[in-house]
């Protein structure tokens, strides 16, 4: 199985730059978002990674073009009955991935694969707001996409081995290396990630070392090519958070215990470079 008529629903930092791989890899790309604008800058966002790549000579400006020709917007979920399969990049948020898929499984055929760049909650339990269990699959990107080669491709306890092997090879056109990992929480990138940015939020609110001193150890002592709250910073305080609050939950070991700074500064809107301050001011 061939895919190569795929959605992608969400048009933030992470959907737009799943479209944009998916693209330049020849794949017919939908993008849409609950906010037209939302499409309208991501498309935007796309046009200018794609420049910058030009301008570096890794692609062609035929290749910017036909990357560009090969995306467009869609409006409801109900215009997504055509594509082999969509890949969910919504919010961290158990309620609104719960809709969309809970949508998806209304509009799309039974055999439309449902793929969700979930960074945390078990597919499983994703699979099971559907009637297809067997067609639900996780795609785990990194950030920035077009840059980092990762993709954690998840099985739920029902995912068949033929839309495994399909989403492993999509992985690979658009130039990832996939990992295959069995369903759990946080899956293998943030069960290992999460609680050392967490453990470093911590450092910070227990006054061990200030923001730069705990980045730079890790930096120069571990060979880290970013400090772990500059990586915190850089994915969301806030998607950060919903991700220990779902290790936290899910394994209910007091070890996944979200830093009560973490949780302060989501609440008074620092988020990172998204919002113009996190840890750092940008």
């Amino acid at each position: 199985m061939k895919l190569e008529r795929i959605a992608v629903v969400g048009a933030g930092t992470m959907g737009h730059g799943i479209a944009q791989v998916l693209a330049a890899s020849g794949c017919q790309v939908a993008l849409t978002d609950v906010s037209a604008s939302a499409v309208d800058t991501a498309l935007s966002k796309i046009a200018a990674s794609l420049e910058r790549f030009c301008q570096k000579g890794a692609i062609s400006q035929a290749d910017k073009t036909a990357t560009l020709d090969r995306l467009y917007p869609a409006g409801a979920l109900s215009e997504l009955a055509d594509r082999q399969i969509v890949i969910e990049a919504a919010s961290e948020n158990e309620a609104i991935k719960r809709q969309i898929f809970q949508d998806l499984d209304h509009h799309c055929p039974p055999d439309t694969i449902l793929a969700s760049n979930t960074s945390s909650i078990p597919l499983t339990r994703i699979a099971a707001w559907t009637r297809r269990p067997a067609q639900v699959i996780g795609m785990h990107f990194m950030n920035p996409v077009p840059l980092m080669p990762l993709v954690e491709v998840i099985r739920g306890l029902a995912t068949s081995d033929a839309v495994w092997q399909a989403v492993m090879t999509l992985a690979r056109q658009a130039g990832k290396t996939p990992v295959t990992v069995m369903d759990a929480p946080g899956f293998v990138s943030n069960r290992i990630l999460m609680p050392m940015i967490n453990e470093a939020a911590f450092a910070l609110y227990e006054r061990v070392a200030n923001a730069e001193d705990i980045d730079t150890v890790m930096k120069l002592g571990m060979n880290h090519p970013m400090g772990p709250l500059a990586l915190a910073d850089l994915i969301g305080l806030d998607t950060c958070l919903s991700i220990m609050d779902v290790l936290y939950r899910e394994f209910r070991d007091s070890k996944y215990r979200a830093c009560p700074l973490l949780t302060q500064m989501v609440a008074a809107g620092r988020l990172g470079k998204k919002s113009g301050q996190g840890f750092y001011i940008y």
